[in-house]
């Protein structure tokens, strides 16, 4: 192009922005909100209720006797002194009148609980009720990797309203 037209054109330019005064730049830097742990909390509740509960799977559990279910990994000791009632649960779960969507999320929480306390066996209570929560949860916990065995509780505990869990919480010995 020739040196002619640039000018021309420049001049153009300069005539149509006469007057006009250029923006000035704003330098604000807006913060991200700061977010509250408590939305925090049930969204990884949520996240971990989601990604370890199915609905689907169908462990083998007992169809007469007290409901028990155990890794194969876990001594059958372990399994015989949580039928018996000697470990103490740290932390009590009821899920009393609760849909099973809101029990899944509680169940997840109970579990992270148990494992950020260092609490090796916990006591979740369902009730009697229409037997869906008596009948969903032990197919939830079989199927959580830090779950190592659970077991009808004792009458002390709850009977057959309630089980007892036995939680993996990593190398750190049961603590009494």
């Amino acid at each position: 192009m020739n040196k002619r037209t640039d000018k021309d054109d420049l001049a153009l330019f300069a005539e149509l922005t006469k007057g006009m005064k250029p923006f000035e730049q704003n330098k604000r830097h807006f913060k991200s909100t700061a977010k509250d742990r408590k939305v925090i909390e049930e969204k990884e509740q949520q996240l971990h209720a989601d990604s370890f509960f199915s609905d689907t799977y169908q462990p083998l559990l007992p169809e007469n006797g007290p409901m028990k279910w155990a890794r194969d990994d876990v001594d059958s000791y372990d399994v015989k002194r949580l039928r018996r009632g000697d470990y103490v649960p740290d932390l009590l779960l009821d899920l009393h009148g609760l849909r099973q969507s809101e029990a899944k999320l509680e169940l997840a929480a109970l579990i992270q609980a148990c494992i950020k306390q260092q609490s090796h066996c916990c006591c979740i209570m369902h009730g009697h009720g229409t037997g869906i929560l008596k009948q969903n949860i032990p197919m939830w916990l079989a199927q959580h990797p830090h779950i190592k065995a659970f077991h009808q509780a004792t009458k002390e505990w709850g009977g057959d309203a309630a089980l007892l869990v036995l939680i993996d919480i990593g190398d750190q010995p049961y603590r009494r």
